[in-house]
Formats: C-alpha cells, sequence, structure tokens
C-alpha cells in the first residue's frame, strides 16, 4: 500500500471529527478570574473531568461534583440588521443557546458558569455533559426543551 493511502487511513478518523472541544463565550457566574464575555473552550473527552479553558485561566470541574445542568433560549429580533440591510430581517428571529452548570468546587462552595454555546454544538455538549455527570438538563421552556432534544 502506498504511504500516502496509508496516512489518509489513519488520519481520516481525525479530519472528519474537527476540533473536540466546544467553542463558547462565558457569560457570567462566579469563576474567579474569567472575565465577562471572554472565549471559552469546553473540553468533555477527559473520562473524570470537564476541562474549560478561558485565555490562560484553565478551569477543572469534575463530573461527579456537578449539581445541575439547565439549558433555555433567548429569541430576539435583528433589530440593527433590519436598519442598516433590510426590514425584512424583522420577520426573522435570532436564537442565543444558554447553558448554566452549576457545581460544588474543592472548598464545598457552589459555583456556576454561564455560557453562550453555538446551536450546532448545543446538543452535542448536552449530550455528552448528560452521559458523563449523570445528571439529567433542566429546561427552562418548551420551547428551549424542543431545541435540546432536536
Amino acid at each position: 500500500m502506498k504511504p500516502c493511502l496509508v496516512a489518509l487511513l489513519v488520519f481520516a478518523p481525525l479530519l472528519v471529527a474537527g476540533d473536540i472541544d466546544t467553542r463558547a463565550q462565558y457569560v457570567g457566574g462566579t469563576v474567579p478570574g474569567v472575565r465577562s464575555k471572554s472565549d471559552v473552550r469546553i473540553d468533555v473527552e477527559q473520562p473524570d473531568v470537564m476541562l474549560l479553558r478561558a485565555g490562560r485561566n484553565s478551569i477543572e470541574v469534575p463530573y461527579k461534583d456537578v449539581t445541575n445542568l439547565e439549558y433555555g433560549l433567548r429569541v430576539g429580533r435583528r433589530y440593527v440588521s433590519a436598519v442598516l440591510v433590510s426590514p425584512l430581517f424583522l420577520v426573522a428571529k435570532t436564537k442565543k443557546h444558554f447553558l448554566t452548570i452549576g457545581y460544588m468546587d474543592k472548598d464545598g462552595h457552589e459555583q456556576a458558569i454561564v455560557l453562550q454555546v453555538g446551536k450546532d454544538q448545543i446538543r452535542p455538549l448536552l449530550v455528552s455533559l448528560e452521559a458523563r455527570t449523570g445528571r439529567r438538563v433542566e429546561y427552562q421552556d418548551e420551547e428551549a426543551r424542543k431545541a435540546g432534544k432536536g
């Protein structure tokens, strides 16, 4: 077999998989040292901990310490686009997906992380977190339940 064909067969799954991290934005919470609206990468590939990286900060949250998972949507109109481009944008709605993760830190204090996650990444993240933590996702309303379950 040709070496380039062997390399393609070996690395093909990695090309399809893309990033193993989920990209999100830290909206708020109780994590010290992480500013609001910071870009965050969430790694749920580790067997025992979820790893959040925001710039130079890295937060490890053991799955066993997660106390709750809550998912919700905020739906809004695209007013700026309607004013700048076309009034037809008033018909279109924009949905923002939010995930709140509650957990106990190593000192026994309740902590919270609120993340805005992209629409293409929220479902796989919810499934992974439910499987790893053993906790069920709580949905803020019926629209969030439909969006989160597919």
